[in-house]
């Protein structure tokens, strides 16, 4: 960890999400008011973790809860192999810390430099307690979380290559759209052996992948973070998007 240093500049934490028992367009919202993140603000700390740092390991004592200032973070576990095995890609606005009998249940590791509030798992119960309104928006959030995991369930079910990476790319724009980005270029933040760990293939594998959507014309690389949608119907087809409602997509410049 790089360091630590006071969180009463700024408005203070932000969780950003979809409401589930709403209609949103596909768009997040901040889920907090700006009392709510000012008292947070002041029982947090703000933390920098270098690229490739494990901010914790499963099983280690659950203290604090995390949310994302900026970077990319992704929990993972370690097969009977000792292969990782990604479950998730969080980012700015993201909470993570997920535990269960005080002791975290994923090991997490920063994919890109990371800065992040540090909140006491104390203070973040008090908190929980005696306000209703914010225990139902981290409800929000860990809904929205676990519908990313479930998608990347479905995500490492499919047999092709290329229907992973596409499904892994739209996931990307996906969140791009939901956090009111350009999606006219879908951002990819991690390396390709994250990209590897994350589909579940082999990173020479990734790459003839990425190789034959390129040949094809589905896509383009603008360089190695950023990737443009060139053919549109395959795409969708790849990715499974052929049958999503059109207001739950992404607009698409002009």
């Amino acid at each position: 960890m790089l360091g630590t240093l006071s969180a009463t500049n700024g408005s203070g934490p932000a969780i950003r999400a979809l409401d589930p028992w709403q209609a949103s367009d596909g768009r997040m919202r901040q889920l907090l008011a700006e009392e709510e993140r000012v008292r947070l603000a002041a029982v947090a700390t703000v933390v920098r973790f270098k690229k490739g740092e494990v901010i914790y390991r499963e099983g280690d004592v659950a203290d604090a809860v995390f949310n994302i200032i900026s970077g990319v973070v992704t929990p993972f576990r370690k097969g009977a192999d000792g292969a990782e095995h990604m479950v998730a890609f969080l980012l700015a606005d993201d909470l993570f810390g997920l535990a269960a009998e005080r002791r975290y249940t994923n090991s997490v590791k920063a994919i890109t430099p990371v800065v992040a509030y540090r909140l006491p798992v104390a203070a973040l119960r008090g908190g929980l307690l005696q306000d209703a309104q914010f225990e139902f928006h981290i409800i929000c959030k860990l809904c929205q979380e676990l519908r990313q995991v479930q998608r990347h369930a479905f995500l490492l079910s499919q047999r092709r290559a290329a229907t992973r990476l596409a499904m892994f790319l739209r996931q990307l724009e996906q969140l791009e759209f939901a956090r009111g980005d350009d999606t006219a270029e879908i951002y990819v933040p991690m390396d390709r052996s994250d990209v590897a760990e994350y589909v579940g293939m082999t990173l020479p594998a990734v790459s003839r992948a990425f190789a034959a959507l390129t040949a094809r014309g589905v896509i383009a690389f603008r360089n190695r973070g950023h990737v443009k949608v060139l053919d549109r119907a395959a795409f969708d087809k790849l990715s499974g998007d052929d049958v999503e409602p059109r207001s739950r997509r992404p607009r698409r410049p002009h």
